[in-house]
């Protein structure tokens, strides 16, 4: 009887389930592999949303939890964080002994295990490298790149990179995002599924969602620490002079993630909140659902340019922390100040709904990462080519 392959995934936050759950639903059910889970960082913490035991509830059962995350969000302790992951991960996949290690696009766990699986001699393959953006996510999607032996980037922009950043065109396969599978499937099977219950949970007004609503996410900047808190009101003022009711998701992990919080906090707590319900995290399908009713979709999240491009959902992206990444036609910028928010939402309620675009893929990535996973022969000493 032929062995499986033992794919070890890392999965460290909502974003990085979303972006790589197609992919390990058929790595599970692929003949030749077998999935090995590990979990860590804040995606098994209870106020980032306890994304585990939304993965639970999927039916993957993690072969480990990893906890790394270093209390503070500031830049010292995301260093710290990945140092510690860099710790803990050595130690698990010791014990896993995988035959390859997936791991998700350019966030600070991302490193860790890349580094683990890099010094253990553990062929790695990199999902969503390629990309172009802001922050430290850029450098650490680059350095990611470098140390992996098979890439799986969204778009062709992104293999094009990969190869000019001196990899083998053959361990370059560009398969898409597989977060869109994910989109394609929820927009095709499940409607307003899930909706009907929703303000059962987080906290704030109960909306309506049959009239028009903002959908607000926005994340901390690295690169721009400290300055969190005042950006995030002045994306609540934005709200304000639009006068539309919102959903607001609470931010991520980063450095910098308090700062947002605070502000929304206190946003809140001055009784400012009347038309706006927050939560801290939501099912892959209900956020889906809900990117495909908003009115516009506003913040610095990649979803509005990944996903938002498919659904054709109207976007305003605000600030640095998304620049130079590819984009569709549904996106507008706008600079971190209110008026300017204001008036590119204005220009998209305007416009209303795009066209889907297929920018960064068509539905069908994780089935591929899961074939080319098994018949793969990666080179474990790397070689630049020019």
């Amino acid at each position: 009887m032929t062995l499986k392959r033992k794919i070890c995934v890392f999965v460290g936050s909502r974003a990085n389930y979303s972006s790589i759950k197609s992919a390990m639903r058929a790595i599970a059910a692929h003949p030749q592999l077998e999935l090995q889970l590990v979990v860590g960082a804040s995606a098994l913490l209870d106020r980032y949303g306890s994304v585990v035991k939304l993965m639970q509830a999927d039916g993957f059962t993690p072969a480990a939890e990893v906890h790394m995350l270093v209390e503070g969000e500031t830049p010292t302790t995301m260093a710290m964080s990945t140092g510690l992951g860099l710790i803990e991960l050595s130690t698990t996949l010791h014990r896993l002994a995988p035959d390859f290690v997936v791991t998700v696009g350019d966030r600070f766990e991302t490193m860790a295990t890349t580094l683990a699986a890099a010094y253990m001699n553990i062929p790695i393959a990199h999902t969503m490298g390629g990309e172009v953006s802001g922050t430290i996510d850029e450098s650490i999607r680059h350095a990611v790149t470098k140390f992996a032996h098979v890439h799986f980037p969204a778009s062709p922009g992104a293999g094009e990179r990969i190869v000019k950043l001196g990899e083998r065109p053959d361990d370059v396969y560009v398969v898409g995002c597989p977060r869109i599978d994910l989109v394609a499937e929820i927009l095709a099977t499940s409607a307003d599924e899930g909706l009907a219950d929703l303000f059962s949970l987080g906290v704030g007004e109960r909306l309506n969602l049959s009239r028009p609503f903002l959908l607000v996410s926005q994340h901390p900047v690295t690169t721009e620490y400290g300055a969190g808190e005042a950006q995030i009101v002045e994306t609540l003022e934005a709200v304000r002079l639009i006068g539309l009711p919102a959903i607001m998701l609470w931010p991520n992990a980063d450095a910098g993630s308090e700062d947002i919080a605070r502000g929304m906090r206190k946003w809140r707590e001055r009784g400012l909140a009347s038309e706006m319900h927050f939560f801290k995290n939501l099912p892959i399908a209900t956020y889906v659902q809900l990117m495909a009713k908003t009115t516009c979709l506003l913040g610095n999240s990649s979803s509005g340019i990944r996903e938002g491009a498919y659904i054709g959902t109207p976007v305003v992206n605000i600030g640095s922390r998304q620049d130079g990444r590819e984009r569709g036609g549904n996106v507008v910028d706008a600079t971190p100040e209110r008026r300017a928010i204001a008036e590119a939402i204005r220009q998209q309620i305007a416009h209303g709904r795009y066209p889907s675009d297929p920018i960064y893929g068509r539905g069908d990535a994780g089935t591929r990462i899961a074939d080319i996973l098994a018949v793969a022969a990666p080179v474990i000493q790397k070689r630049i080519t020019y």
